[in-house]
């Protein structure tokens, strides 16, 4: 996650220009060239190349001074496309994107629990295909892939590397399923990382410090430190659902360990619950379904999953401070529910200072979250000043 607001060194490159421009900090060459430090002459060659690739375009705009228009620069939307594909346990979502993150098309798919990948990203491809054919669009233009997996993800590789939700997945490559669609280069991360990447566009615009829980099936947290995301030494920060906790001791939890937090709080086990009070359902969503219309058990279980998780949480926030928790999943469907437990246990379990000015939030765009984080990894991948720097001097 890149920070906003941080400029290009003396020496910014055409990918350096291209990316203030996205970001919207300058819609001009004289702008470009107040940030940069570079000369008139050094901001048109740059600028050359990028509209030559079909990446920049500039019209004029008139001036509220009534003298010369400045000529607006804005990034082409129209140049490529991205792909977002955030598979879940039971729910897998997909999307065509513009380069500037617009939705031109999208699909869910319900999958039964358990599918491998040889049975699932067949399917994934096949509804990316069908989405490129109905826009009239083709592979060709597709710049990359994002994609989100449940647990721990090797990034560099492309794979997952400990993920108990999707059984059958770790250290299989992904990207050869997507050949038949695009040759584009696919970028994995996990799937509460890029929930944190969702809120660059929501409430990371006012806060530097949060944490995001993703509180659905599993649990977990992307952490956002200073403006800048934390994946740890080996991507595994977050794993907040396998915390050992007293409520869950001699539980066994389906990471195969026993006294983990999701044993008691986690949406799997919230469901197996639920069905041995005798209640009939089929998923966590189902669950919140049931809270939210009233069902005074359903509101129970949930809130009650949101004081065990506090307890869990409480000493994350004193140990890192941040200025608001982020809660999306499909808890988030029962929020007032949910943060009603999560405040009950979290607040009294921290210290003082940091919970002061602490905030719970809702997620910014709720269930699409993950989908919206997916358009933001491939967009950052495609579009990173490296990655563009590469694409011009390939074209020379």
């Amino acid at each position: 996650m890149s920070t906003p607001g941080v400029l290009p060194a003396p020496g910014a490159t055409a990918g350096d220009l291209l990316d203030l421009i996205r970001s919207g900090r300058a819609t001009t060459r004289g702008e470009l060239g107040r940030l940069t430090g570079l000369s008139r002459t050094a901001v048109s060659a740059r600028l050359a190349s990028l509209e030559s690739a079909g990446l920049v375009l500039e019209g004029d705009e008139e001036s509220a001074t009534g003298g010369r228009p400045a000529s607006t620069l804005v990034l082409d939307r129209d140049a490529g496309l991205v792909l977002a594909v955030a598979v879940g346990r039971s729910r897998s979502q997909m999307s065509v994107c513009a380069l500037d993150g617009t939705e031109l098309a999208s699909a869910s798919h319900d999958q039964e629990v358990g599918l491998g990948p040889d049975v699932l990203m067949p399917v994934v491809a096949d509804h990316l295909a069908r989405m490129l054919a109905d826009l009239g669009r083709s592979g060709d233009e597709v710049r990359g892939v994002g994609l989100s997996l449940a647990g721990t993800v090797d990034r560099a590789r492309g794979v997952s590397v400990d993920s108990p939700a999707l059984a059958g997945w770790d250290g299989v490559p992904l990207a050869p399923y997507l050949q038949e669609v695009t040759g584009a280069p696919l970028v994995v991360d996990n799937d509460c990382n890029v929930m944190a990447a969702s809120e660059r566009d929501g409430h990371l615009l006012e806060h530097d410090d949060v944490l995001v829980l993703k509180a659905s099936t599993g649990l977990g947290l992307g952490i956002v430190a200073d403006g800048r995301l934390v994946r740890g030494h080996r991507g595994a920060a977050g794993e907040l659902g396998h915390v050992k906790v007293p409520s869950a001791a001699g539980l066994l939890c389906r990471c195969g360990d026993t006294g983990c937090l999701e044993a008691v709080a986690g949406g799997w086990a919230l469901v197996e619950r639920f069905r041995e009070g005798g209640h009939r359902v089929d998923h966590v969503r189902d669950l919140v379904a049931r809270a939210v219309h009233g069902h005074g058990e359903a509101r129970a279980v949930v809130r009650e999953s949101g004081r065990r998780v506090g307890e869990a949480l409480a000493a994350t926030v004193t140990v890192l401070n941040p200025r608001a928790v982020v809660v999306g999943g499909d808890m988030a469907g029962a929020f007032d529910t949910f943060s009603a437990g999560l405040r009950d246990t979290l607040f009294p379990g921290t210290t003082a200072l940091a919970g002061r000015d602490l905030q719970v939030l809702p997620a910014t765009y709720g269930e699409r979250a993950g989908l919206v984080g997916c358009v933001r990894l491939a967009l950052d991948s495609v579009l990173a000043p490296r990655a563009v720097d590469a694409l011009l001097a390939a074209r020379r």
